[in-house]
C-alpha cells in the first residue's frame, strides 16, 4: 500500500463507469449523475450492455464491456455486484488503467472473499483500489466527481479525507451552502487497498492542497499512517477528528496524533469551522493577537472566547497604543481596542493600518455587530480594503452574518468569516496549535544519553539469557539489574510496610517523593509497544492524568509528556526528562521486552525506578516510529583519523551548521544548485531531524581535542513511499575533498538503500560538477543528459547483483 498510481485517483485524464443506469434510484444513475454533470473535460464512458442497442446514454457512447473502451481509461467507478469486481478489475488491469472506485459495499462473508479476489487482480497490475463501499473521490478543479457524493463540490485549497460516506456527505454539503470548497475530498469506504496513510503521503506535496482535515475511528498500518501524518504536518496544518471518545484506546490516539504534528479537534463543528479558516485565510503567524470592536460589550463577550479557548490577547508596546490614538481618537486604545458605539468603518481600516508596523499585536481579530453608523457590509469593505496591513493575519466575525455576496468578497481577498467570537477564538486556537506542534517536530533535542555499546549488550544477553531459560518475567533484582544497563536509578524493591517505615522515618526533604508515576509499556496490535503513564490527582479533587508517548523518546518528546502533569512545576524536570528517554532507549534497544510496570518515583533532586517488572518474548510489534538505528554506527581508522560514520542524530544541529559554513560558496553552490547563503534553524532542523523509515543521512564525523564532534561529509537518501526509488546525494567538507571521503560514504549508503528493497537510487549533478560524476561512475552509476543541458543525471539498479567494488582508501 503506497502512493503509487494515486495521481490517476485524484488527477484522472477519462473516466469510466460501469454499471452506469439511467435507473432512477440506482446505484449507477447517480454515479452517472454526478460523473456526467460534474464539468470533468476529459472523456467519459458508461459501460452498460442494456443500453448498446440505442447507441448512448446521456449523450455518450455506451460500451457492452469495459475490453470494448477505445482506450484504457485513468479511472474506472465501479457499480455493479461484488461478484463481478475481480473480472472488470483483470480487464481493466490488462489495458493499463491505474485506478478503480468501488461504489457498493461488500457486507457478506462472499462479498468478501470477492473483494480478495479482486485485489489479487488488481496486483499484476499495480491498478489501485479505492473503497469497496467508497462515496468516492472528488477534484474540483477538474470537475471530477467520482462516485455519489450528494452534491456538486466547488475548487477550493483545504482536503477531505474520511472513513464515513454519510460524514462526506454532510461536509460538502455544509460547504456548499457555504460557497466554500476542497482541493479533493476522498470517502475511503472499506481501505482494502488504499487507507488514510496512503492518501496522507499523496496530499503531503500536492501543490493544490493548503491543509488537510481528516476523519477517521481506525488507524491501519500505523508505522506507514505515522510517518505520512509526520510528513504532511511538516508542510501544511493536519487536523484529525476521530469519532469514540469513548473508546478506552482513544487517548493513545491522542498522543499518536499529537506525535505526528496533527492537531486533534473534539467536535465536527470545529472541523467545519476549520474549512473557513483553512480553505479561506492563511495559518496564523502568531500565537497572540488583537481584538477590534466598536461595542465594549461585544469585546467583553470576545475577550471571554479567546480566553476560553486558551489564548493569549498581545500586549501592546506604548508605540502601539499612541499610534491608534493617533488614528482613530475616540477609541479606547487598548487590547481589546475599543472602538466607540459611533465608530464608522474607516475607522476599522484605520485601525489596522495604525497597527500594522507592531508586529508584536500579533493576529487581527475583527468581531463586529452592525450598527447604523457602521453597517456590516460597508465594515467588510473596510477590512478588504485594508487587508494587506494585516501582517499576522485577520479574521473576522459578524454577529447575525453578512449577505452571501460580502461574504464572498471577503472569501476572495482571505478573510475567514465565524459567525460566533467562540467559533473564531477556537479556530485560531487550532491553528496556533499546529504550529506549535510542527515546532515540536522540527525543535533540536538535547543531547540523548550516551551508553557504550557493551551495556546494550549486556541487557541483550540478560534478556536472551532469561528467555533461553524460560524466564518470561523480570522482577526485583534482576529487572533493576537490565535496566541499570542504561543508567537508570533503580532501587531495590521493598515490602511496602518497609518502605512506610523509611518514609515516615526521613526528616530529609529532598527524600520526600514528590509524585510517584505509573509507567506501563504495552505492545499493541497496530502501534507496536506504546508507555503509559498515570499520574494521581494533585488535590484529590481533580481527576488524574493518563498520557501515552510512543517510543523512541528524547529529552524534547519526553518534556512535552512531563508538561502536561499538574507536578512539573515542582522539582527540576531534567532527570525525570532523562529517565524517561533511557526507558525508552531500553524498549528500542531490547526488542524482547513486549511489557513493562515501574513506578517512577520523583524527588526534589532524583528520579528513581522503584518495583519495575519486565516481560520478555521472543518476538514483538515494530515501533510504529523508526528509532535511531544503531547498528549502521561504525568507527574505523581514514588517514590518520579516527572517523565514525553513522547515520544522522537530531543533536547534530550545531555540527551540521558549522559543516555547511565551512565549505566554499562554490562548492555549495555545484551540491544546492545556485547561490547559497545561510540556513535556518528549520531547514538545518529538517536536515539532522529526519524520518528513519523513509530517509537516511550517514555522516562522517571526528572528535575534536575538546571532545566536541566535527561533521567531515554526508551522504543522503530520500525515498519515495512506495520504496521503488531513492533520491541521493553527497557532500564533503571543502578542506577534506580529494581523499575519497565521499565515495566511503556513498558506498556505505547505497549498501544501505539496498538493504532496504529499494530497486534504484538516482540523483542529480550540474554537468561541471566533475568531481560528483567521476564518484557517481566509480561508484557504478550510469551518467545520462536530461532536459537540461547543464544538469546530468545517475541511476544505479539495486535489484542487479552487487558489483564488485575496490573499497575506499
Amino acid at each position: 500500500m503506497t502512493v503509487r498510481n494515486l495521481d490517476a485517483v485524484f488527477r484522472p485524464k477519462s473516466i469510466a463507469v460501469i454499471g452506469a443506469s439511467l435507473r432512477p434510484g440506482s446505484v449507477g444513475a447517480m454515479v452517472w449523475a454526478r460523473v456526467s454533470e460534474g464539468g470533468f473535460t476529459g472523456p467519459l464512458w458508461p459501460v452498460n450492455p442494456k443500453y448498446t442497442d440505442s447507441g448512448s446514454l446521456g449523450g455518450h457512447t455506451a460500451f457492452a464491456d469495459a475490453g470494448d473502451l477505445p482506450e484504457a481509461p485513468t479511472v474506472a467507478v465501479i457499480c455493479t455486484r461484488p461478484a463481478t469486481w475481480p473480472g472488470i478489475v483483470h480487464r481493466l488491469g490488462g489495458m493499463g488503467t491505474r485506478a478503480a472506485i468501488i461504489v457498493g459495499e461488500a457486507t457478506t462473508d462472499d462479498d468478501r472473499v470477492h473483494v480478495r479476489h479482486t485485489l489479487a487482480a488488481a496486483r499484476p497490475h499495480l491498478l489501485r483500489i479505492v473503497g469497496p463501499g467508497s462515496l468516492g473521490v472528488v477534484s474540483p478543479a477538474l470537475g471530477a466527481h467520482m462516485g455519489a457524493p450528494s452534491c456538486q463540490v466547488k475548487a477550493g485549497g483545504v482536503a477531505w479525507v474520511s472513513q464515513s460516506n454519510a460524514l462526506t456527505n454532510g461536509v460538502l454539503g455544509w460547504a456548499r451552502a457555504r460557497d466554500l470548497g476542497f482541493s479533493h475530498a476522498i470517502a475511503l469506504g472499506g481501505e482494502a487497498d488504499v487507507d488514510a496513510g496512503d492518501v496522507l503521503d499523496y496530499l503531503a506535496s500536492d501543490p493544490g492542497t493548503r491543509a488537510i482535515l481528516l476523519e477517521l475511528g481506525t488507524v491501519h498500518a500505523a508505522r506507514k499512517f505515522m510517518s505520512a501524518a509526520r510528513a504532511a504536518a511538516r508542510n501544511k496544518p493536519v487536523l484529525a477528528l476521530r469519532t469514540g471518545r469513548t473508546d478506552p484506546a482513544d487517548a493513545m490516539y491522542t498522543s499518536a496524533f499529537r506525535r505526528a504534528g496533527m492537531v486533534r479537534v473534539d467536535a465536527l463543528d470545529d472541523l467545519l469551522d476549520e474549512i473557513e479558516t483553512l480553505g479561506v485565510g492563511r495559518v496564523a503567524a502568531s500565537d497572540t493577537a488583537t481584538l477590534i470592536a466598536s461595542d465594549s460589550g461585544v469585546a467583553t463577550l470576545a475577550c471571554d472566547a479567546f480566553a476560553a479557548a486558551g489564548g493569549t490577547l498581545a500586549h501592546w508596546p506604548e508605540a502601539a497604543c499612541a499610534a491608534v490614538t493617533d488614528a482613530v481618537p475616540h477609541a479606547n486604545a487598548g487590547n481589546p481596542l475599543v472602538l466607540g458605539n459611533d465608530a464608522r468603518p474607516e475607522h476599522f481600516g484605520a485601525a489596522l493600518k495604525a497597527l500594522a508596523v507592531h508586529r508584536e499585536t500579533g493576529t487581527a481579530f475583527v468581531v463586529h455587530a452592525s450598527t447604523h453608523s457602521a453597517p456590516a457590509s460597508q465594515v467588510a469593505q473596510a477590512l478588504i480594503e485594508n487587508q494587506r496591513h494585516a501582517y499576522r493575519g485577520l479574521l473576522a466575525c459578524f454577529f447575525g452574518g453578512v449577505d452571501a455576496a460580502t461574504r464572498n468578497a471577503l472569501h476572495a481577498h482571505g478573510i475567514p468569516v465565524h459567525s460566533t467570537p467562540a467559533r473564531l477564538a477556537r479556530a485560531f486556537a487550532r491553528l496556533v496549535d499546529y504550529r506549535l506542534g510542527r515546532e515540536l517536530l522540527m525543535q533540536t533535542p538535547e543531547s540523548l544519553p550516551i551508553h557504550h555499546p557493551g551495556a546494550v549488550d549486556a541487557a541483550l544477553r540478560e534478556a536472551r539469557a532469561a528467555l533461553a531459560a524460560g524466564t518470561t518475567e523480570l522482577t526485583g533484582e534482576a529487572a533493576a539489574s537490565l535496566l541499570r544497563c542504561f543508567g537508570l536509578d533503580v532501587e531495590p524493591a521493598e515490602p511496602e510496610a518497609a518502605q512506610e517505615s523509611a518514609r515516615d522515618a526521613t526528616t530529609s526533604r529532598a527524600a520526600k517523593p514528590i509524585v510517584d508515576v505509573a509507567v506501563a509499556l504495552h505492545d499493541d496490535d497496530n502501534f507496536g509497544p506504546i508507555f503509559r503513564f498515570d499520574t494521581p490527582s494533585i488535590d484529590g479533587v481533580s481527576p488524574p492524568l493518563c498520557v501515552y508517548g510512543l517510543p523512541p523518546l528524547n529529552p524534547v518528546l519526553a518534556r512535552d509528556i512531563v508538561s502536561r502533569t499538574p507536578y512539573a512545576k515542582r522539582v527540576p524536570p531534567e532527570p525525570t526528562l532523562a529517565a524517561l528517554t533511557r526507558l525508552s532507549q531500553a524498549v528500542c534497544d531490547v526488542r524482547e521486552i513486549v511489557g513493562l510496570q515501574l513506578m517512577l518515583r520523583v524527588l526534589r533532586e532524583r528520579t528513581v525506578i522503584v518495583t519495575p517488572r519486565i516481560v520478555l518474548a521472543g518476538k514483538r510489534s515494530r515501533l510504529a516510529i523508526v528509532p535511531y538505528p544503531r547498528r549502521l554506527e561504525e568507527t574505523l581508522d581514514w588517514h590518520g583519523q579516527r572517523l565514525t560514520v553513522r547515520p544522522i542524530r537530531p543533536e547534530d544541529e550545531a555540527a551540521h551548521r558549522e559543516f555547511v559554513e565551512s565549505m566554499t560558496p562554490e562548492d555549495l553552490r555545484l551540491r544546492f544548485f545556485s547561490a547559497v547563503g545561510s540556513f535556518d534553524h528549520s531547514q538545518l532542523a529538517r536536515m539532522t531531524q529526519i524520518d528513519y523509515d523513509r530517509e537516511m543521512a550517514l555522516i562522517a564525523t571526528e572528535t575534536k581535542p575538546d571532545g566536541s564532534i566535527r561533521t567531515l561529509g554526508v551522504a543522503r537518501a530520500v525515498a519515495d513511499p512506495d520504496n521503488e526509488t531513492a533520491e541521493f546525494a553527497v557532500a564533503v567538507r571543502s578542506d577534506q575533498k580529494g581523499k575519497g571521503l565521499g565515495r566511503l560514504l556513498m558506498e556505505r549508503l547505497v549498501a544501505y538503500v539496498r538493504s532496504r528493497g529499494t530497486h534504484w537510487i538516482v540523483g542529480e549533478a550540474l554537468r561541471e560538477n566533475t568531481g560528483m560524476i567521476a564518484l557517481a561512475k566509480a561508484v557504478g552509476f550510469t551518467v545520462t543528459s536530461t532536459d537540461d543541458p547543464g544538469v546530468v543525471a545517475f541511476r544505479l539498479p539495486l535489484d542487479e547483483p552487487e558489483q564488485a567494488a575496490q573499497p575506499a582508501a
